[in-house]
């Protein structure tokens, strides 16, 4: 399966989730901004915490979790930690790779992990509102589309307005109803 087609089954396969737009959209944005979170092995708790605490979609904010996957890990912790060692005043040499082992973090985690909470939190609440307004907007046009193809095929129609032989429908602003186009 192709990069592209995956990424159309995944669109259908959101914009097909339950829930409303706003749900939606706002447990997708959830789950992105807990992505910039330091705290890996939580991220889909706290994704569902904070979707649950704004009325979002729970089921949304594990998928918008995959905003956080291996290959953008590495930029959003150079990026989260760097902000937040500017924002804290942080002065000194900044983290080597070389000393960034599991030793050092137990020894010392507000070295590291206090710099990139503060700066995953802004950096998430920028991802939030981002994903949101990217998402919410797409999800009302994708679900209103289906629910007019729904429509249509329960009443016999396509999206011209005709039948499956071809004629017009009454009712649609033809000029008479049966007519062959």
């Amino acid at each position: 399966m192709g990069w592209r087609r995956t990424g159309r089954y995944m669109v259908h396969r959101v914009g097909r989730m339950p829930g409303s737009p706003y749900g939606i959209a706002a447990g997708l944005a959830c789950g992105a901004a807990v992505s910039f979170t330091p705290f890996i092995g939580l991220h889909f708790l706290l994704a569902a915490l904070l979707a649950w605490m704004l009325g979002a979609s729970v089921f949304a904010s594990a998928v918008g979790t995959v905003v956080g996957n291996p290959w953008t890990f590495p930029a959003i912790w150079i990026a989260t930690y760097r902000l937040g060692r500017n924002l804290l005043g942080m002065e000194g040499s900044a983290a080597r790779a070389e000393w960034l082992t599991m030793q050092v973090l137990a020894d010392s985690p507000g070295q590291l992990l206090l710099p990139m909470a503060v700066g995953g939190l802004i950096l998430g609440t920028i991802a939030w509102f981002a994903t949101f307004l990217l998402t919410h907007r797409l999800i009302a046009g994708y679900q209103a589309a289906r629910a007019r193809r729904c429509r249509s095929k329960a009443n016999g129609t396509r999206a011209n307005g005709t039948g499956a032989n071809g004629t017009r429908i009454a009712g649609n602003g033809s000029s008479g109803a049966g007519q062959k186009v």
